[in-house]
């Protein structure tokens, strides 16, 4: 009963935690509510919530990563993949020694094993976090997509690079070939088991419905047990559950087309996948607010270790740990774009040469969360000797603060940075989608007249059929006539199709207000009235995302 509650408080919270950031007048972002509102409710009564890292793990990261691989644009992965593939890997390895050894140096008391542990996950940005931020401080979309990208396999880099720092804590040795061959079956095997998953269970599902017939939960629940299920599977034989998800959910996006589902199975879908990103981040944060106050209470015991008596210095760690994560991933990030634009220099070619502002962006905004929050709680409590794990509770609250500064620091400097800066041009896909509509209403033309052709054959209401087939086919002649426009009348088009848009618009609010009416009066039925309303939601939702 008390779990129950527990959860019961935690949904209130992100509930609250959401209204609060609607009625704020600065663009705060909501992970940092979240966390003030979790905190908040530990101190008013402590729920107890004991946060098991690998329950956290199982729980939560999967359907999030493999949503955010779903979603995630190919095109622009596949276009910065090699940019990607640097900063997933390079940077993090580049994170781990400088940030390691920074922090030994900053704090003696802790050993250098540990403090590389430390570096290694806070290393790793955070998909979850990353567009929390882009929602109140909107990203460049082709930056989007590389912070994305990048966020969605650093993990699995980290956590390993952290995994072998602990077991030279442990035992005092470390073995480099181990290592890159741990790190090689980790990621390979994560990969290769996860995109498997995706596709034999919808291969599975594919058969099943089209010979018995699809039914619309089941699929969805379906689609919310994939990413599970490639998780537990890659763990069961030691390979990243993280990177398993990720693929699940990159090649959901290569076999959606295949399975052919309902309509209404879409919609539905679609709903149900936002309801559970939306809770599942907001959880997460109010867990990480309500568990805040007693990572810093145990940090405090653990701060006269340092050789410093005031807990003063506990914030000075914690600031001067995000400063050189910032501070390296612009000397890489730097450094990369000048390869780059030297690359494409001895090619020929004359490439947009972005200004420190584009590069800082990129830096500050490569935000922390859960995956540090989680990973941290899984350092060991004890040594093989059974004396306690160095400066445990120590690291815990330097990668707590870790989280809630670089959330703070991107909220405050990206909306200052990213006014009035030049950006390269983003690639109009205009052309490509006129061209898409002009093929589908060429093709649903001639599928019309084929279906009366043979619908209406030797029946002798044929002519109802001619009619109702003219009815439909005048909707899909008046797109091709709108499609073959010259450009100079293209402005003019678009303003017409906007003010056309809101015009549907303000109607469907008038037709929704009269079936409401109709049912308040008992002039329709239940059933009817709820019938109507959906097709007027559905056409709302179409023409508010025009």
């Amino acid at each position: 009963m008390e779990s129950v509650v527990v959860i019961l408080i935690l949904l209130v919270a992100v509930i609250i935690s959401g209204a609060i950031s609607r009625a704020l007048p600065l663009p705060i972002p909501l992970p940092l509510i979240q966390i003030a509102v979790g905190a908040v409710v530990s101190l008013a009564g402590d729920m107890g919530v004991k946060l098991r890292p690998e329950m956290f793990f199982l729980l939560f990261l999967p359907p999030l990563l493999f949503l955010d691989g779903w979603r995630i644009p190919k095109d622009g992965l596949k276009r910065d993949r090699w940019t990607v593939l640097e900063m997933a890997l390079g940077l993090v390895v580049f994170t781990v020694l400088g940030v390691g050894f920074f922090t030994y140096w900053m704090i003696p008391a802790m050993p250098l094993s540990v403090a590389f542990a430390l570096a290694a996950i806070v290393s790793p940005t955070d998909p979850v976090a990353v567009t929390a931020i882009a929602k109140r401080s909107p990203i460049p979309k082709r930056l989007m997509h590389i912070l994305e990208g990048e966020s969605l396999l650093n993990d699995a880099s980290g956590l390993v690079s952290m995994r072998f720092a602990v077991a030279a804590a442990m035992t005092g040795s470390f073995s480099l070939i181990a290592a890159f061959g741990t790190f090689l079956w980790t990621a390979v095997a994560g990969l290769i088991i996860g995109a498997a998953t995706t596709f034999c269970v919808t291969w599975v599902s594919n058969f099943w419905n089209n010979k018995f017939g699809e039914e619309t939960g089941s699929h969805i629940l379906i689609s919310l047990l994939i990413p599970f299920a490639a998780y537990l599977a890659a763990e069961q034989v030691d390979a990243s559950g993280i990177l398993a998800a990720v693929a699940a959910g990159i090649s959901m996006s290569f076999t959606e087309d295949s399975l052919r589902n309902l309509a209404l199975t879409r919609i539905r879908r679609l709903a149900v996948w936002d309801t559970v990103q939306f809770v599942a981040n907001g959880v997460i944060f109010v867990i990480l607010g309500e568990q805040l106050p007693h990572i810093v209470s145990g940090a405090a015991i653990v701060v006269q270790e340092t050789g410093h008596h005031e807990p003063i210095w506990l914030v000075a760690y914690v600031i001067l740990i995000n400063l050189a994560l910032a501070l390296l991933r612009f000397i890489w990030v730097w450094v990369s774009l000048r390869f780059t634009l030297a690359r494409a220099y001895r090619r020929g070619f004359k490439p947009f040469v972005p200004s420190w502002r584009l590069v800082a962006v990129t830096s500050l905004a490569g935000v922390r969360g859960t995956v540090t929050l989680a990973g941290v709680l899984t350092l060991p409590l004890f040594l093989p000797d059974g004396s306690p794990f160095p400066a445990r509770d120590l690291a815990i609250f330097l990668a707590t603060g870790v989280i809630l500064i670089s959330l703070v620091m991107a909220s405050v400097s990206l909306p200052f940075l990213l006014k009035g800066l030049e950006l390269p041009p983003e690639p109009s896909h205009q052309k490509e989608e006129e061209r898409a509509h002009i093929a589908a209403a060429e093709a649903a033309i001639k599928a019309v007249e084929q279906a009366v052709h043979n619908w209406g054959e030797g029946r002798s209401d044929a002519d109802l059929y001619t009619s109702a087939g003219a009815r439909v086919m005048a909707n899909y002649r008046d797109r091709l006539a709108d499609q073959n426009i010259s450009d100079a009348d293209a402005g003019n088009t678009q303003k017409i199709a906007e003010i056309e848009r809101r015009l549907r618009l303000e109607a469907l609010k008038a037709e929704r207000q009269t079936y409401f009416a109709f049912g308040r009066r008992h002039q329709l039925s239940e059933e009817t009235t709820a019938k109507l309303i959906r097709e007027v939601d559905l056409l709302e939702t179409r023409f508010s995302n025009g």
